[in-house]
């Protein structure tokens, strides 16, 4: 089994992203969650991986595959939702507008 097989769903995004260049608070916003979650996930993904930093993280990726490591993880649906596959700046942008309907809503989507 490979280091990146322990990998949740979750962390392979994380990951992902990093390799796209997103910082943390934008990685928090495409999730919808807190900086800190991401913090979490990244230090669980550098255990996982046996990196040290995001740049290492971010060669691992490229090494594997790159945009296209998750399928070779056999997570081929992940990069269905189109911020996932939008620029660092339309994500942020997708995820605020979601964020905005929803506020509108009521605070539901």
């Amino acid at each position: 089994m490979q280091p990146r097989d322990r990998l949740t769903t979750k962390e392979i995004q994380v990951a992902s992203l990093v390799w796209q260049g997103l910082t943390n608070k934008d990685i928090a916003a495409v999730l919808r969650t807190s900086e800190q979650v991401v913090k979490n996930y990244l230090r669980t993904t550098f255990d996982k991986l046996g990196v040290w930093t995001r740049l290492e993280l971010a060669l691992y990726v490229a090494s594997h595959g790159g945009a296209t490591w998750q399928m070779h993880l056999g997570r081929v649906g992940m990069s269905s939702t189109p911020e996932w596959n939008a620029t660092p700046g339309e994500r942020v942008a997708c995820t605020e507008e979601k964020m905005k309907a929803a506020a509108a809503s009521g605070g539901t989507s």
